[in-house]
C-alpha cells in the first residue's frame, strides 16, 4: 500500500466508548474535529477495524489506489490522493453509520447488514444500498446444536435456549418457526405482548458462542460457520442455515458524492475481476480456432490477431484461475502451443 504520512492530533480523532463506536465525537475532549483537520468536502468511507474482514478490505483499497496512513490507535485516516476519509469501525456497526446517512460507503458482511436490518428495517431514506458483492469472507450464520445430542430438527429448539450474537436475526428465524405472525422485528421475548410472544429464549453473548452448548447455557446455537473446524472441534453439528453471507459494499440512500461512490465501485470491481481472472495467450492454427475459442471464451469474447503465417492467429483470453491447469491441458489437446498465462494486475470489464 502506498502510504502518505498525515499528520492528526490524536485528542481530536478517539472514539467514544459508546457501545456503537462514533469517530465523530468523544465525550472526554467534547470537541469534533478541529478545523484543520476538518472532513468537510470528504465523502466518508466506513471500513473494518478489526476481524475477519479487514486485511481484504485493505488489500482492496490498495489495489485501488486509495492512499492513506493510519496513525496509531485512530479511527480516522485521510485519503491522500481523493477527497475521502476513511472511518474504522466495527463490522457489526457499519451498517448503522451507513443506513442512517452518518456515513457514505462502507465494507461489511451481508450478515451485518441482515442483523441490522432485523432491527431497523429500511424506509424510503434510511437504510443501505448493495453496491457491489465483493466475493471474500464467505460464511453461514447457521443453527447448530451437539452432534451427540437428540436434537435433529430446528423446530426441535422452539420453546428451548438458543444462544447467539445475532439477536435480530435469531428471533425473526424463531419466530417464522413459531407461526407468529405480525412478529415485530428486535422485540424481545419479555417486551412482546403475551399473545405474540417466542417461546423459545433467546440469550445474547458476544463471543465464544460454540461453548454455551457444552457449558450447559443453551440447548443449541445460532453462529457464523465459514470452514466448520470451530463447529466440529465444539462437538456441533448444523441443523439449518439462516443467512448465507459475503463482505458487501454498501453505501446510503443519499451519498454526498455519488461520482466519487461510482469511482471506488469501479475501481474496486477491477481489483476483484483481476484477482479472479488470469489472462491466456497462445497460438493456434485456423483450423483448430473454433475449438480453442470454446475453450477459452474469455469475459465477452477472445481477442484474436492474425500471424504473418495467414494460417495461423494468436488468441488472448481472460480464464478464471481456478481452472488454467486443465484450461492449457485442454489446449495443448486441440494443438495450441506458444501457451502463456500472464497475471492481472488491474482490470476494468463491462
Amino acid at each position: 500500500m502506498d502510504l502518505v504520512n498525515q499528520s492528526v492530533p490524536s485528542e481530536t480523532l478517539s472514539l467514544s466508548s459508546h457501545p456503537v463506536c462514533d469517530p465523530f465525537h468523544d465525550p472526554s475532549v467534547g470537541s469534533k474535529l478541529t478545523p484543520h483537520d476538518s472532513l468537510e468536502g470528504r465523502l466518508l468511507f466506513a471500513v473494518p477495524k478489526k476481524g475477519r474482514l479487514q486485511q481484504a478490505t485493505l488489500d482492496l483499497l490498495a489495489g485501488s489506489d486509495i492512499q492513506f496512513r493510519r496513525e496509531t490507535r485512530l479511527d480516522i485516516a485521510l485519503v491522500k490522493n481523493h477527497p475521502i476519509a476513511l472511518v474504522f469501525l466495527p463490522a457489526a456497526d457499519i451498517p448503522t453509520f451507513v443506513g442512517e446517512g452518518r456515513v457514505d460507503l462502507g465494507i461489511t458482511g451481508r450478515d451485518q447488514v441482515a442483523e441490522h436490518e432485523a432491527f431497523v428495517p429500511a424506509t424510503k431514506d434510511t437504510g443501505v444500498e448493495e453496491v457491489l458483492n465483493l466475493g471474500f469472507g464467505k460464511c453461514r450464520l447457521q443453527v447448530q446444536v451437539p452432534e451427540k445430542g437428540k436434537l435433529e430438527r430446528p423446530e426441535e429448539l422452539v420453546g428451548k435456549n438458543v444462544v447467539t450474537s445475532f439477536v435480530g436475526l435469531t428471533q425473526k428465524y424463531f419466530a417464522e418457526l413459531e407461526g407468529l405472525e405480525g412478529y415485530e422485528n428486535g422485540v424481545t421475548n419479555g417486551d412482546a405482548p403475551v399473545g405474540n410472544r417466542l417461546k423459545t429464549k433467546i440469550k445474547f453473548v458476544g463471543g465464544s458462542v460454540e461453548a454455551a452448548c457444552a457449558l450447559g447455557v443453551a440447548d443449541g446455537i445460532v453462529d457464523l460457520v465459514e470452514s466448520g473446524e470451530t463447529m466440529k472441534a465444539a462437538g456441533l453439528k448444523a441443523i439449518d442455515t439462516v443467512v448465507e453471507s459475503t463482505a458487501t459494499l454498501i453505501k446510503s440512500k443519499h451519498p454526498s458524492n455519488q461520482k466519487l461512490v461510482d469511482m471506488i465501485a469501479s475501481r474496486i470491481s477491477g481489483v476483484i475481476t483481476a484477482q479472479k481472472f488470469i489472462l491466456c495467450q497462445y497460438n493456434i492454427a485456423r483450423r483448430g480456432l473454433e475449438t480453442a475459442t470454446k475453450i477459452t471464451p474469455g469475459k465477452r469474447a477472445p481477442t484474436i490477431t492474425a500471424l504473418e503465417d495467414p494460417d495461423w492467429v494468436a488468441v488472448s483470453s481472460m480464464v478464471l484461475k481456478g481452472n488454467i491447469a486443465s484450461v492449457m491441458d485442454e489446449l495443448t489437446a486441440c494443438g495450441a502451443t506458444d501457451i502463456l498465462v500472464l497475471n492481472i494486475a488491474n482490470s476494468r470489464t463491462g
